[in-house]
């Protein structure tokens, strides 16, 4: 009986502890399952619509990058036509002025001194001929009389000329100096905008010396360098679109000359596109842009849609939930009219069909065969819910 016992004692140990082994295997099992489901949920990356993008027919257009600083058509510096002291200056930069508009003066003192002597020596010169005319006509009457030779007649006729050009150099030197006095007066000589003031009232200048530049905004221009190998393409007449700095919206150009020369040293063409009018440009300003060359339709996908990190350009297409990688052939680069907007774009000859979904580069470097699904948009409140909630607003404010 005490052997019974023992060994039944010993059949409940074994069942409990198989009970207990089974149990702790059981919730071992729940928890790897627990475990891997986030896990497997988590391989799949969730994308916005800004993620991804689409291969479609579009027009693309061909263009020529290029970039430049903006330039005044017309501008003119007023500089020191006499070596004077400033009296007055009455504009500053960004001041209007009007051309003719007399914008300061410089010190007339000395001037008047020397227009005062200039005349007076006019006078003086003046008299000296009064007398030499005088004695040539009396001595044409002696001589007429036979009381002196004709040779004191050639010396009268001499003394005569000589006066006159005294009397003329005399009145020359006058009118220079009064030119010298109505030069102190500073004018500008073209209507625009005032960009640069060099001199302060006071200042002692030279011949020559810049005083105040003026530009006219309403002609501008981008000087664009354009290397020898791409200027044949360039016409005049070509539209352009500009980023200008300062600028939300890009400004429209048009190509109006080609320098016929190369520069020294890079041997580069200089391309000048005129700008319409518009608010907010200045002389300076950097843009940036390109020149249209050609349109044609093709095949096209963004430039962020395109990767050249590898051996070949390739994109990132979903496939079927999936990251699928392929290598793609590229054409001509431009623009194109992508969801509403002008974005970079490049014509692609192989590698992909239409409506192939591809993923941008905001999205990251992805691997091949990653999954991926598009993030669910947030759920509009319904009309019936939305007439609900206000009448029982309404109703609640009536109480």
């Amino acid at each position: 009986m005490k052997r019974w016992m023992k060994w039944l004692a010993i059949v409940l140990i074994v069942a409990v502890v198989a009970a207990f082994a089974l149990r702790a295997l059981k919730q071992r099992r729940a928890q790897a399952a627990a475990a891997a489901a986030p896990a497997s949920a988590a391989l799949a990356l969730d994308l916005g619509t800004a993620d991804v993008t689409t291969a479609r027919t579009l027009e693309l257009s061909r263009t020529l990058p290029v970039s430049g600083g903006l330039r005044s058509v017309n501008s003119a510096i007023v500089k020191a036509r006499v070596a004077a002291e400033v009296k007055t200056l009455t504009v500053r930069e960004g001041d209007a002025v009007k051309a003719g508009q007399v914008i300061g003066r410089l010190d007339t003192s000395e001037f008047e001194l020397r227009v005062r002597q200039a005349e007076q020596a006019a006078v003086s010169a003046r008299t000296q001929l009064d007398i030499a005319k005088r004695a040539l006509d009396n001595n044409r009457a002696l001589v007429a009389q036979g009381f002196i030779s004709p040779t004191g007649l050639e010396t009268s006729v001499s003394n005569e000329a000589g006066a006159q050009a005294s009397y003329q150099a005399a009145v020359a030197a006058a009118g220079l100096a009064r030119k010298s006095m109505s030069d102190a007066v500073l004018v500008a000589p073209l209507s625009g905008v005032v960009s640069q003031r060099m001199v302060q009232p006071g200042e002692r200048v030279a011949v020559d010396a810049k005083l105040v530049e003026v530009v006219d905004l309403s002609r501008l221009e981008l000087e664009a360098a354009v290397a020898p190998e791409d200027v044949g393409g360039v016409q005049v007449g070509q539209l352009a679109r500009l980023g200008i700095d300062g600028l939300n919206e890009p400004a429209v150009a048009k190509v109006a000359r080609i320098n016929p020369s190369t520069q020294a040293g890079t041997r580069a063409v200089m391309v000048y596109l005129a700008l319409a009018p518009q608010p907010g440009l200045r002389q300076g300003l950097f843009g940036r842009g390109g020149i249209e060359l050609q349109r044609k339709t093709a095949l096209v996908v963004p430039i962020a849609a395109v990767r050249v990190d590898q051996a070949q350009p390739y994109v990132l297409a979903i496939v079927a939930g999936k990251i699928e990688r392929r290598t793609v052939g590229l054409g001509v680069r431009g623009e194109a009219r992508i969801d509403g907007k002008l974005d970079a774009a490049v014509e692609v000859i192989s590698g992909l069909t239409e409506g192939t979904l591809l993923l941008r580069a905001t999205a990251g470097a992805l691997r091949d065969g990653t999954a991926v699904r598009m993030a669910a948009p947030a759920a509009l409140p319904s009309p019936s819910s939305t007439a609900s909630a206000t009448a029982s607003s309404q109703a609640a404010a009536a109480r």
